[in-house]
This record gives C-alpha cells, sequence and structure tokens, in this order.
C-alpha cells in the first residue's frame, strides 16, 4: 500500500534557498564580526534575487566555528528580510528545555512577521551531548517528550507535563507564534524520524533517499511535505571550471562531516578524503542548469517535495558564491513558478 506521505506529490511550484553555517575555517579565516556581517550581506541578497529560504544549522564544539547557536543568527536574519522563510536546518532538539524552545521561536517568529519554519532532530554527535550534561543513549526518549511539550505549546495550551525527562507546570507561550503553530520539520537518518513526523510534524527535513527507503512503511496522515538538503548541490553553466574553482570549500565540509560521522562509528556517509579524490568522488554535484531542472522535476515526481536547500559553503569569497547563485536564480527558479 502507498504512504499517505506520498499522496500530495505535485509537479507545481518548488521553492529554493541555500543553508548557512556561518563557519569561519582557519585556512580562509577572517574577522568574525566580518564573517556574520558579510553573509547576513548575501541572505539579503538572496531574497532580491528571488530564493525563498534561509537556513542555519547547528553543531557544536567545532574548530572552523560552525554555528551553535542558530535561534539569535535566525533572528538577525529576520532583522534583515521581509519575504524569506527561515529556520533552523536542523536543532539538535535534546539539547534545549522545550519551554525555553517555544518561547524563543514564538518571539522570534513575531520579529520575522510569521515567516518561522523551524528543523528539529535528535543529534549524532556524543561529544555534543555530553557537553550539555545529555545522555546520549536516552536522546531519543528525551526527544519524543520535548515534541509533545512544544507542540501542546505551541498549539496555544497550558501544558502540564511530568515525564522521565521534563517536569513542567502551568507553561505557556505568551506572546503566541503569529500564525498560532509554527511548522516543524523533523529530520533524522532512519524508520523512527518518518514515524515522529507522523505523529508530531508537518514534514520531514533530510536526505531524499531515506525518506524513500522509510516512508512507504510508516502508514498515517497524508499532507506531509518534504524539504531536502542538498548541501553539494550546484548549478554552473561550465561545470568542470566550477568544480576547480568551488571543490575545496566543498572539500573542507565534506571531511568535516565525515571527521564527525566517524567519531563514534555509528553513521555510515561521508568519509574523510584527499581533495583529489573528493572531486573524483560524485560527493559534489554540479550541473548545468537544464540537468538540474531535469533532476528537480523527478524529486517533484517521487516526494512531496515543496522547498529545496542548497548551500554556501565555508571559505568561498562573497562574489563568487552570488555569481553562482545568481545563475540559478536566472536560469532554474522559474522553471518552478
Amino acid at each position: 500500500m502507498a504512504c499517505p506521505l506520498r499522496e500530495n506529490v505535485v509537479s507545481g511550484k518548488l521553492t529554493f534557498g541555500y543553508l548557512y553555517d556561518f563557519r569561519n575555517p582557519p585556512q580562509w579565516r577572517k574577522p568574525w564580526p566580518e564573517q556574520y556581517a558579510e553573509i547576513l550581506d548575501v541572505i539579503a541578497w538572496t531574497e532580491e534575487v528571488g530564493f525563498e529560504g534561509a537556513w542555519v544549522p547547528e553543531h557544536h564544539l567545532a574548530d572552523d566555528g560552525y554555528m551553535p547557536s542558530p535561534l539569535i543568527a535566525l533572528t538577525a536574519i529576520a532583522a534583515r528580510t521581509k519575504r524569506l522563510r527561515l529556520g533552523a536546518a536542523i536543532a539538535l532538539a535534546p539539547l534545549y528545555h522545550p519551554v525555553r524552545f517555544a518561547e524563543d521561536c514564538a518571539v522570534l517568529d513575531i520579529i520575522g512577521g510569521g515567516r518561522l519554519e523551524m528543523g528539529v532532530a535528535i543529534g549524532y554527535r556524543k561529544r555534543e551531548t555530553a557537553a550539555f550534561g545529555v545522555d546520549f543513549t536516552k536522546r531519543g526518549k528525551i526527544f519524543d517528550e520535548w515534541l509533545q511539550i512544544v507542540t501542546r505549546l505551541w498549539a496555544g495550551e497550558t501544558v502540564d507535563f511530568a515525564g522521565d525527562h521534563f517536569s513542567v507546570t502551568g507553561a505557556k507561550v505568551m506572546p503566541p507564534p503569529p500564525r498560532g503553530r509554527i511548522p516543524l520539520f523533523i529530520g533524522g537518518f532512519g524508520e523512527k524520524a518518518i514515524e515522529r513526523v507522523i505523529r508530531y510534524g508537518d514534514g520531514y527535513i533530510g536526505n531524499a533517499e531515506v525518506f524513500s527507503r522509510y516512508a512507504p512503511a510508516s502508514g498515517g496522515e497524508g499532507g506531509a511535505k518534504v524539504r531536502i538538503t542538498g548541501l553539494f548541490t550546484v548549478v554552473a553553466r561550465d561545470p568542470e571550471r566550477a568544480m576547480e574553482e568551488l571543490a575545496p570549500y566543498y572539500h573542507h565540509v565534506s571531511n568535516s562531516y565525515g571527521e564527525w560521522f566517524a567519531e563514534d562509528k555509528g553513521l555510515q556517509g561521508l568519509k574523510p578524503m584527499t581533495l583529489e579524490a573528493f572531486k573524483a568522488s560524485g560527493v559534489l554535484q554540479i550541473m548545468t542548469p537544464d540537468a538540474a531542472i531535469a533532476m528537480f522535476r523527478d524529486l517533484q515526481q517521487r516526494l512531496p517535495i515543496d522547498h529545496y536547500t542548497m548551500m554556501m559553503p565555508p571559505g568561498l569569497p562573497a562574489d563568487s558564491f552570488k555569481a553562482y547563485a545568481q545563475v540559478f536564480a536566472d536560469e532554474v527558479i522559474p522553471a518552478f513558478r
């Protein structure tokens, strides 16, 4: 039986945005205020040329300064933009108290005029949970209690909750989010993530292959959306030339994720490799505009996708990034309006 999560597959509008991790790697390091200011300028520019999303991830203890505080960064983005949808992609839910998170998001959504759409997941690095005093082995159960509390608060309830990990009495979000419930997208690498989407979320955020693998067996109510994070997707008129220019920056991203995946030997995926091996690996997908349009249309036929997120890789000069983004805005976005 087909999964109801796949029933809303459409071939109409698809929107696009970028993920900004605000990293400042040592080999390309700038003064931190300059780095943050430049990225905020770029984000405001993407709104002007037709992109519709700006997303901020979360990690901790990274030598390159990977964004550890997405809600603060998103507040700055909200103040600089007017139309972009904003959100974490993703926030590490077990590291937040649910009442504080619900309140902070409500304030952020007010500042942004009702544009917030939050992505959350449990995280996968033991070093991060240890730094916050959270038991890594219990983070799934923590997340389930957290989701119950946050979704009830955003529904306008006054919440009393007594669980194994959280106990709250008389909790309420005031002022409330402008639209009531803030759209909640849940990420993860396994079937449990899809189950949480069905129970608590408005959609799935993450990998197309993960969603395709687990959604057909999950059942549940229809209507969920899918947000794909294609961090290694680039559009260029000359892919070979673009590979030579861009590979060092995306190589840094690939190797850093590969090192994190290997820390606890719990995740398969990216692995550290040399720059030349990275160029030949196929991880970085650089396509012509026509090839990209074909790929996105194929995704629309297979998934209930409504938004696709790429990334501004750390270290890449702003003008170089904008040149590639302009090609995407001019030659790909119009095909999905």
